[in-house]
């Protein structure tokens, strides 16, 4: 007998071995990610693009904005005409004197109360503007303007009116 001899106890090469079935589930599972990834991956795709597009459409607006800004600032700038003087630039020319209201109200025989009632401010604040402690608002200079060509007898109705 001269021919094939196999021994008994020889392995297989690895070739030629059966495989041992894979599990069912594990292929379906991994099968099902892969379908699932590959949906997605088809759906966010347009999004990313579309996303882009929007940023880089808001980053136009944005650099057209800003020169449009510009463009107003320096126009406003040449023909602007001057703004007419108004009632808080006309208070800013009047002055202010401390002893001058000291003597008006001393004139007029008011009480700084009596005075804070005509300026429309309390009687700490015309004590204290007396005093040179504080300033007067520029709302209260043109009733402190007024006080100067007031008379007694002004004053006195006024205050009645009050």
């Amino acid at each position: 007998m001269i021919g094939l001899c196999i021994p008994y106890k020889m392995p297989f090469p690895p070739q030629l071995r059966t495989r041992e079935m894979p599990n069912v589930a594990s292929v379906l599972k991994s099968e099902m990610a892969r379908v699932a990834r590959k949906e997605v991956r088809g759906e966010t795709v347009p999004l990313k693009k579309a996303v882009s597009a929007y940023r880089s459409e808001i980053a136009a607006l944005k650099r057209r904005a800003q020169t449009l800004e510009q463009a107003l600032k320096r126009l406003s700038k040449v023909h602007m005409p001057a703004p007419k003087a108004d009632a808080a630039e006309e208070a800013s020319k009047l002055r202010f004197s401390a002893k001058s209201l000291a003597s008006q109200r001393r004139r007029l025989g008011l009480s700084s109360a009596q005075c804070g009632r005509l300026l429309g401010a309390s009687d700490q604040s015309v004590h204290n503007w007396e005093q040179g402690k504080t300033r007067p608002l520029a709302r209260h200079l043109p009733a402190i303007a007024a006080l100067r060509g007031m008379s007694k007898k002004e004053a006195t109705a006024r205050l009645e009116s009050l």
